[in-house]
């Protein structure tokens, strides 16, 4: 049970959380709508781009989401060229994804504010507050590091 005296504290940092998050994907928001294209899309060319030969079923698993939710978007970036698949080399039977030289420049444009955004940010708040930072953040996420 969470203790009533602190319920206003932590609706504080809800509401920071949101407008954080708003304030964060605000620029990448601006360049994927000039695109016809969604968040959604930016994760897909992010992880893409970190796991170079990731499978569809390894994305999946990375962004939790179902290949019905999926497939749309992944197949709206190989549409446009930003995203390639091919069979990987050890079994033809997975396919591997891929930027393309587009996908790569988009992707570093996207993820490029938000790195500048993270950069101005810590270094105001100092390396100390960056690693907390971090702490919090893999706790909401639930994820081991």
């Amino acid at each position: 049970m969470i203790d009533p005296t602190r319920q206003d504290e932590i609706r504080k940092s809800i509401e920071l959380f949101y407008f954080s998050y708003r304030a964060f994907t605000a620029q990448p928001d601006q360049i994927l709508e000039q695109r016809g294209l969604g968040r959604v899309h930016h994760r897909i060319l992010y992880f893409v781009g970190r796991n170079p030969d990731i499978t569809v079923n390894g994305l999946l698993k990375i962004l939790s989401v179902s290949k019905q939710a999926l497939n749309t978007p992944l197949r709206q970036l190989i549409g446009m060229k930003l995203v390639s698949i091919r069979p990987a080399l050890h079994d033809a039977r997975f396919k591997q994804l891929h930027l393309t030289a587009d996908g790569e420049k988009l992707e570093a444009q996207l993820t490029g504010t938000q790195i500048s955004h993270l950069a101005a940010v810590f270094g105001k708040t100092g390396r100390n507050a960056e690693v907390e930072w971090q702490k919090v953040v893999r706790e909401i996420a639930d994820i081991d590091g």
